[in-house]
């Protein structure tokens, strides 16, 4: 018995990393054991998770299953959105072009600043000196 063809990635933002897996099946999305409408609520999150599979003409010809750790809920969903892109450009290389321009495939480099020592609370805030 032969498994069906699937693909796995990794996508990343901030603290976050999900890990993707695609296969051939009915357009179903889940993240974490959760159906993604369920895991992303509102609908500005909702109208941005579907945004690769718009662009690519592939919404329900893959069944989508994604594993996601650490970050918050943006950020966990932006992992999401650059696994799943990457996944659809593993599976089907002709539209990898088409996810490049939009700039699904790119890695959001931006993270939190880290504080320095000798400094107050915060990365770049400086200790206050007194005048008097």
């Amino acid at each position: 018995m032969t498994q069906p063809q699937s693909t796995n990635t990794v996508g990343r933002r901030k603290e976050a990393t999900a890990r993707v897996r695609i296969s051939a099946g009915n357009g179903q999305i889940t993240v974490n054991g959760k159906p993604i409408a369920e895991y992303f609520k509102g609908p500005i999150l909702q109208s941005i998770y579907s945004k690769p599979l718009e662009i690519t003409k592939t919404h329900g010809k893959y069944l989508i299953s994604a594993k996601v750790v650490g970050g918050g809920q943006v950020s966990q969903l932006k992992a999401v959105i650059h696994g799943l892109a990457r996944a659809i450009a593993k599976a089907e290389p002709t539209l990898r072009g088409v996810l490049k321009k939009e700039g699904f495939l790119t890695r959001d480099a931006r993270v939190k600043e880290r504080r320095k020592y000798g400094n107050a609370q915060k990365a770049r805030a400086k200790k206050q000196s007194p005048k008097r």
